[in-house]
């Protein structure tokens, strides 16, 4: 048996806002999709995050439609689950996946269906849970593993952060994960990874194209792509397979003081390209004022790039009052994750880290749904009921109120 296993292609994804960019993404998929009919594969699996959001373009939808359409024709089904882009938090909500039903999409979801057989082999997961509801997502993973038993071959499909992976930002531990099954077909991480677990293999396949600039150090040594996998028995053989993404990012450092020479090391560098790049560069020890540097810098690369986005670090024996070196290590979300851990509950720090998340995205009503779940599942915990709250003359329904909010 063999199968192609990819995630995160965040179709629709407009980074920097540029449209060029969502270009970029619809262009690698369609390579992949020809990669993956090119393998000759029985099936396909989709780890989440197919699309940037959970209310796509019409332009992101038809991309999706002829890659599926395209796959249906040479006789390959697809397999997905939901992903955190792909979903929202409303109750009886559905993510748009399930608009490709009759197209022949088989989506893994509490809605539609848990678990699939393909020719023996069992395939299931659960869509994506923020860490609030990690409770409700291990009891999930618990009947599935105890299904998975009545079958020899076994993959296990999820969108989740793991601790051992992605440390702060995770929404379970390695050790909650079932270790009975032969793949697990995991997404959320962008960056390649492939680790012995359980009874076979844990893939995260990353991301298809650079979604953020964080991912750089991980692309420059493993590339985008996704992963054949072959499974012989209880027999796993993970292939790596790399596509090319159609523009590259180029990151440097350079002293103000040879910033004319890298300029010129620059344009020779990008006249080689085939699409315009973009460009992270930092410059340090500036003595001229940022504005004037970049305006210079523009000014000689603007024509050649597709947006260049520059930074400046500055000598902390010139200004003693600015420290920046580790900026790029000072993650918000870790250090809300460390000051967290002085109130020492563990229910109240995942609900604030999944407000974080939301909130920064502007999803204020997938906020409040939050907010009135945790609400919900807290007073259900120490079970406490609007009547065990004295309602006589000296407690006003101001107060229940009040007492509520407080919690």
């Amino acid at each position: 048996m063999k199968f192609a296993h990819l995630a995160d292609t965040h179709l629709g994804y407009r980074q920097f806002g540029l449209h060029d960019r969502e270009k970029d993404f619809y262009e690698v998929f369609e390579k992949t999709i020809n990669k993956i009919i090119d393998e000759k594969v029985d099936f396909v699996i989709h780890s989440g995050d197919l699309f940037e959001s959970s209310k796509p373009s019409p332009i992101a939808l038809l991309v999706f439609q002829k890659a599926l359409l395209k796959l249906k024709g040479v006789g390959i089904p697809v397999y997905a689950t939901a992903g955190n882009h792909d979903t929202t938090l409303r109750k009886d909500s559905i993510p748009p996946q399930v608009l490709y039903k009759k197209h022949g999409l088989k989506v893994i979801s509490p809605i539609n269906s848990e678990y699939i057989e393909e020719d023996g082999t069992f395939i299931c997961g659960v869509p994506y849970y923020p860490k609030s509801k990690k409770t409700f997502l291990k009891e999930k993973l618990g009947k599935l593993s105890k299904k998975a038993e009545e079958y020899d071959k076994k993959i296990l499909v999820l969108h989740q952060g793991i601790d051992k992976y992605l440390p702060f930002e995770y929404e379970l531990e390695i050790g909650d994960i079932p270790e009975n099954f032969n793949y697990y077909a995991l997404g959320h991480i962008h960056n390649y990874i492939e680790d012995d677990y359980g009874e076979g293999k844990l893939v995260y396949p990353g991301s298809m194209d650079i979604w953020k600039s964080s991912e750089l150090s991980d692309y420059n040594k493993n590339g985008k792509g996704f992963c054949i996998v072959e499974m012989d028995g209880s027999d796993v053989s993970v292939k790596r397979i790399s596509i090319d993404i159609p523009r590259e990012f180029i990151s440097i450092t350079v002293d103000e003081f040879y910033l004319n020479q890298e300029i010129l090391n620059l344009k020779s560098r990008i006249a080689a390209l085939d699409n315009k790049p973009i460009l992270n560069i930092t410059i340090e020890n500036p003595k001229s004022s940022s504005a004037d540097i970049y305006d210079m810098i523009n000014k000689e690369l603007g024509d050649l790039c597709l947006l260049i986005r520059p930074s400046f670090k500055v000598d902390e024996k010139d200004d003693e009052s600015i420290d920046i070196s580790n900026i790029d290590t000072l993650e918000p979300k870790s250090l809300l994750h460390e000051h967290l851990k002085s109130f020492d509950n563990e229910d109240i720090s995942d609900l604030a880290i999944d407000l974080y998340e939301k909130l920064s995205n502007d999803n204020v009503e997938e906020s409040e749904k939050l907010i009135e779940d945790f609400y919900d599942d807290y007073f259900e915990k120490i079970d406490i009921t609007d009547e065990d709250i004295d309602l006589s003359k000296d407690a006003s329904q101001t107060d229940l109120k009040e007492f509520k909010d407080d919690i």
